[in-house]
């Protein structure tokens, strides 16, 4: 099998975990991976757990749709992404309950300016790290694909507000894995909420970054 035929395949097999696992009502989210000379990505309007292979939008070097159904209208949101890192090989984005709930809060509730939701757990620190809010603009504007791109230089994860997270990994196994991590911190946020919390001390999150360099 090759190389696209396996990224096809593993498209799927994870559009169908994060379905079942209810991180994708509806139509909502978009998964893409990079390929030789250009990328895969979920077409338009597609339900994760529904993908067909040989229907995921191809897309050549230059972001020109050249086969497949047409892609998800946030192409561009992914590739801004793919701009400015560079490593990464996936990007996965979601209406997950949770995560999008802390995208609506007023900012005065976030964790700090610089992200939203404080460091709960190593694992968090480990597969997100900081999580910064990306200002609102409708879905598919250009703009957001432009503003994306300043957050993306350094972050892998970011949260659209009103909207969602995208998290990008070197592989769709590990973009998976910290967008279910960063779900699942959200949960736990508002799980904790109005309740004192313990988080990790920055000396701590520092051990963390320095045993686990992302």
């Amino acid at each position: 099998m090759s190389k696209e035929a396996t990224s096809r395949e593993a498209i799927c097999t994870l559009g169908a975990k994060l379905a079942a696992r209810g991180l994708c009502p509806g139509t909502s989210g978009n998964i893409s991976a990079r390929v030789d000379d250009g990328w895969l990505m979920t077409p338009t309007n597609s339900s994760l757990g529904e993908l067909d292979p040989a229907r995921l939008s191809r897309l050549d070097a230059t972001g020109k749709h050249i086969a497949g159904d047409p892609p998800t209208k946030e192409a561009l949101l992914h590739r801004s992404v793919y701009d400015v890192r560079p490593k990464d090989g996936a990007i996965v984005h979601l209406h997950s309950t949770h995560a999008v709930a802390i995208s609506c809060l007023d900012p005065s509730c976030h964790h700090n300016a610089e992200t939203t939701l404080p460091p709960i757990t190593p694992y968090f620190v480990m597969r997100v790290g900081k999580l910064p809010l990306v200002p609102y603009f409708k879905p598919g504007d250009p703009k957001l694909a432009d503003a994306i791109r300043e957050y993306a230089k350094g972050h892998r994860a970011v949260l659209l507000a009103n909207h969602g997270p995208v998290v990008a990994g070197t592989s769709l196994s590990a973009a998976s894995a910290s967008i279910e991590e960063l779900e699942e911190t959200a949960r736990l946020h508002l799980l904790l909420h109005g309740l004192k919390t313990r988080t990790l001390s920055d000396i701590q999150v520092r051990e963390i970054e320095e045993a686990f360099p992302s």
